[in-house]
């Protein structure tokens, strides 16, 4: 590959990269609802371990969204559902840390006699329980991790390992928009184009083959819009129709409308799933840190993009999070509504 690494691996790193070399059998998976960066990394380690003759599974506790069906073309994605795992003597978590977030799945994984092997870049708060890590919590996502480690290795990245990475990179930087873009993340990006990745192709694929329903779903989220704190925070919520399939809308898309609003700093979407469970998708646009605020009801992520799965009753725990965003912007209960 033409870009070179800025640094030599630390001792951590290397000790992860022995692993990939000396393992046979590899399993990768990675975390609930498998979103563009897991699945992106774990094509691009499928490829880069091909290379080097390794056997791969990729089994996620959820199957993959059609819209990442062009790196489904390649590889095998498992969804599972029980039952025992392929002979491995690597297993591999891609794009989280904490077997918290790979629900029954983490389980079985964490049960396996094999080695554990961690690659992400998100901030850890629980004990570790893996073998080897190939971490940095700056880097703008795990896939530009997995282009880190072939260079390390010196493995050309395959045409799909390469869409896997850029397509790692595009979704978790909001396609360049958002403040991870750094310039390593642009360097990469660059280097992946100039290799034959089509870019305005994987747009098409991600981001152009939505359903009719999805600008009336769209609508109708954005209609909840609540804004609080002299509309410094915002909060929209899908609620669960009964009977009703669940709706596929990416928080993003909404989310990307609702923080275009001059005076907003915080969003957050609630989606109402089934069993009194609720789901938080939670963006910064300055310095209020949303990993703090997810970690309060169970969730993390980033300092300026978390999530969390909260029990309760949708308008309960909106309005928990509502009080509990009101502490994190320092305002006391005589502040701003």
């Amino acid at each position: 590959m033409s870009t070179q690494t800025e640094q030599r691996p630390n001792s951590d790193e290397s000790s992860a990269l022995d692993l990939l070399r000396s393992g046979s059998r590899f399993v990768l998976s990675g975390h609930v609802r498998p979103d563009g960066d897991c699945i992106g990394a774990q094509a691009a380690l499928a490829g880069l371990l091909r290379a080097l003759g390794k056997e791969v599974w990729i089994i996620n506790p959820d199957p993959i969204g059609p819209e990442f069906d062009y790196l489904a073309k390649e590889n095998q994605y498992r969804s599972w559902g029980g039952g025992d795992l392929p002979v491995h003597d690597v297993s591999v978590l891609l794009d989280c840390s904490e077997l918290s977030r790979v629900g029954e799945l983490g389980l079985a994984l964490e049960a396996h006699d094999s080695q554990k092997l961690v690659i992400d870049h998100h901030i850890h708060t629980e004990g570790e329980w893996w073998d080897e890590a190939f971490v940095d919590v700056s880097a703008s996502a795990t896939g530009l991790l997995v282009y880190r480690i072939a260079q390390h290795l010196g493995i050309e990245l395959d045409p799909c390992a390469a869409a896997g990475v850029f397509t790692s990179i595009v979704t978790d930087t909001g396609w360049f928009k958002y403040s991870n873009t750094d310039a390593e993340t642009l360097r990469v990006a660059g280097d992946l184009l100039a290799r034959g990745v089509d870019s305005s192709k994987l747009f098409g694929e991600i981001y152009q083959r939505r359903s009719s329903l999805h600008p009336l779903e769209t609508a109708e989220v954005l209609a909840s819009t609540e804004y609080h704190f002299d509309k410094r925070l915002g909060v929209i919520c899908a609620r669960r129709k009964e009977g009703a399939a669940p709706g596929a809308l990416d928080a993003d898309d909404a989310l990307d409308i609702l923080r275009s609003v001059g005076s907003i700093e915080v969003v957050l979407f609630l989606r109402e799933l089934a069993g009194g469970v609720v789901k938080l998708s939670a963006r910064s646009k300055n310095d209020f840190d949303v990993n703090a605020l997810a970690r309060q009801f169970g969730g993390g992520g980033h300092r300026k993009a978390s999530g969390a799965t909260i029990d309760g009753e949708i308008d309960d725990v909106q309005r928990r999070l509502v009080e509990a965003a009101r502490v994190g912007f320092g305002l006391t209960d005589g502040g701003l509504s």
